[in-house]
């Protein structure tokens, strides 16, 4: 018969020796009820899990994708990353290390409403997050050098983010707007009263390329 154990008595590195990724979906927390608490837990660490997040948000276990949606869901909802750049799978009992490659989550679909000041953008993540760029969860740019153009990132829970898709950011664009930021003409979205500065107005063109 399967273990049916509850979360809290079971290992999530067990999993390496009963029963693989079935065994990890029965050792996670909070499963289908959105994201834990993680950051309120202070478990030891238990080891590295063959667990990875490519840059394009697949998830891979033992080099293989993993291809079932609900599970995906599940494991983001006991993400965390620490204060040492790594980012586990947490539960009130045990860490365990994964490997990100890039962000753990890819924003895939934006909302844009109202004008001006008013605006607010909305992002979808491809784990189910739904997001208010703002205050609280602002967005970021960091420039890319090998192809000179820019990765943006969502600020989503903790210390986790969301890469915005290609689709999305084509999107900001055309939501962006010219503001002046300290004397300089800037390109900028606004979102809950925030404003967020992408780059100098003069470069704009190399966002469209």
């Amino acid at each position: 018969m399967p273990d049916t154990s509850p979360p809290s008595q079971q290992s999530l590195t067990e999993a390496r020796d009963t029963g693989g990724l079935e065994a990890l979906v029965a050792r996670a927390s909070r499963a289908g009820k959105g994201a834990a608490p993680v950051e309120k837990w202070n478990p030891p660490f238990c080891g590295d899990l063959d667990m990875e997040i490519k840059a394009d948000g697949t998830w891979f276990y033992l080099g293989t994708p993993i291809g079932r949606p609900a599970l995906v869901q599940l494991f983001s909802s006991v993400l965390r990353k620490d204060e040492d750049g790594k980012t586990y799978l947490v539960t009130p009992v045990e860490k365990v290390g994964i490997c990100v490659a890039d962000a753990p989550f890819l924003a895939v679909e934006m909302d844009a409403s109202g004008e001006g000041e008013t605006r607010k953008l909305t992002f979808r993540t491809n784990v189910g997050d739904v997001v208010e760029a703002g205050p609280e969860h602002p967005l970021r740019f960091v420039d890319e050098p090998e192809t000179g153009g820019l990765k943006p990132y969502l600020h989503v829970r903790g210390r986790l983010e969301a890469l915005l898709s290609r689709a999305v950011m084509y999107q900001l664009v055309e939501v962006g707007e010219d503001i002046e930021i300290d004397g300089q003409a800037m390109f900028a979205l606004r979102s809950n009263g925030v404003v967020f500065p992408i780059m100098p107005a003069s470069d704009l063109a190399r966002l469209s390329a």
